[in-house]
C-alpha cells in the first residue's frame, strides 16, 4: 500500500511541457528567419540583442550586416531585409517610401585623433569649440594644428570623413548645422576604417560612433586613438564638467545625461518596411523594446526614456507589454 501511494504521489510531481514556462526552462517554439542591415553605430548593440533573444527563441534564426544606415534604410524599403538599422533621423520622404521606424537606443558621434599627434597634450586640455570644427570639415578655414592652438609651424591638418552614407557623418554634420554631404576631407568606409586610418595617422582628426571608439573589453579608447573634447560653453578649455572622455561608462553618462550635445548624440532607429506583421519581426521588436533594454548599459549604449519605450510599443501595436 506504501509504495503504490508513493508511486502516484511521484505520477503528481511529474513536469509536463505546459508547466516548464514556470520554471523559465522553456523556449519558445516559434519559428521563422529575420534578417538586419545598415548602421555601424547600431551594429554591436544589435548583434548583443540577437544573440540573447535566440536563447530564449532558437528557433528563429537571424541575420545581421553592417554596411551603413543609409543601406539600411534602402535594403527595409525595398523589402530585401526586415530591419534596416539606421543611425538618424527618418526624413518624410523616407516616410512617404514606407519607412517606419522604432526608436530602440542612444548613443553618439565623437570627433577622434590619433595618440601621435604633436601637439596633442594642448589639444586635449583646449578642447575644440563647434566653430573650429565647422572650420575643419566644412569651410577649410581651420588647416594647421600649429595655427589651431596659436604655434608657428606646419602640421597640415588630416582630415577624414565617411565614404557610406551614413548616420555618423550625418549627425556630424548635424552638429555643424550641414549634410553629409558638406563635409570636406578623404572618404574612408565604415566606422571601423576610419578609426584606422586616424590612428595610423598622427596628423589625422575623424569621427567614430561611440562604440567603435572605445575598446568593448577595457572601456577605455580603442588604442591608437584619443577622444579630442569638445569644448561645448566655448570658453577656451575643458572644464571638469566636460572632461567625461576617459572611459565609455563616463562619456555614455554625460550622454544620458544631455551634457553631451544633442547632435551629434542621437536615437537610434529599427526601420521596416510599413507596419510590422510578420509574427517573428513583432515578437523580436517587442523583446527588445522590453526585456532587450537591459542588455543596453553592458553594451555602451543608453536606455531611452519610458515614454519613448512606451511609444515604440504602442506603435507596433503591443501597447502594455511590460
Amino acid at each position: 500500500m506504501k509504495k503504490t501511494l508513493c508511486a502516484i504521489l511521484l505520477a503528481g510531481l511529474v513536469v509536463t511541457p505546459a508547466a516548464v514556462p514556470l520554471f523559465g526552462q522553456a523556449k519558445s517554439a516559434m519559428t521563422g528567419t529575420l534578417s538586419l542591415s545598415g548602421a555601424w553605430a547600431l551594429y554591436p548593440m544589435a548583434l548583443k540583442w540577437v544573440e540573447e533573444f535566440q536563447k530564449a527563441y532558437p528557433g528563429i534564426r537571424i541575420d545581421v550586416q553592417a554596411g551603413g544606415a543609409g543601406k539600411g534604410l534602402a535594403d527595409a524599403v525595398a523589402g530585401m531585409v526586415d530591419i534596416g538599422m539606421v543611425s538618424r533621423e527618418i526624413n518624410p520622404a523616407e516616410v512617404a517610401k514606407g519607412a517606419f521606424a522604432v526608436a530602440v537606443t542612444k548613443d553618439a558621434v565623437i570627433p577622434t585623433l590619433s595618440v601621435k599627434n604633436p601637439h596633442l597634450k594642448a589639444l586635449l586640455a583646449r578642447g575644440l569649440k563647434k566653430e573650429e570644427f565647422t572650420g575643419i570639415w566644412i569651410t577649410k578655414t581651420v588647416k594647421s594644428w600649429d595655427a589651431l592652438i596659436g604655434k608657428t609651424g606646419k602640421a597640415e591638418i588630416h582630415v577624414y570623413t565617411r565614404s557610406d552614407a551614413c548616420g555618423a557623418a550625418e549627425t556630424w554634420a548635424a552638429f555643424m548645422g550641414k549634410k553629409q554631404e558638406d563635409l570636406t576631407g578623404i572618404g574612408v568606409y565604415g566606422d571601423p576604417g576610419l578609426a584606422d586610418a586616424v590612428k595610423r595617422d598622427p596628423l589625422g582628426i575623424g569621427f567614430n560612433n561611440v562604440n567603435f571608439a572605445y575598446d568593448a573589453k577595457t572601456l577605455k579608447p580603442v588604442a591608437g586613438i584619443v577622444i579630442l573634447p569638445i569644448d561645448i560653453n566655448g570658453n577656451g578649455t575643458i572644464d571638469p564638467e566636460e572632461s567625461f572622455y576617459g572611459d565609455r561608462d563616463s562619456l555614455t553618462k554625460a550622454i544620458a545625461g544631455n551634457i553631451y550635445p544633442s547632435p551629434p548624440a542621437r536615437d537610434l532607429y529599427f526601420v521596416t518596411k510599413g507596419k510590422p506583421a510578420k509574427p517573428a519581426l513583432v515578437e523580436f521588436l517587442k523583446w527588445v523594446l522590453t526585456e532587450g533594454q537591459k542588455y543596453v548599459p553592458e553594451t555602451g549604449y543608453i536606455v531611452l526614456g519610458k515614454d519613448k519605450l512606451a511609444a515604440g510599443l504602442e506603435k507596433i501595436g503591443a501597447a502594455g507589454v511590460k
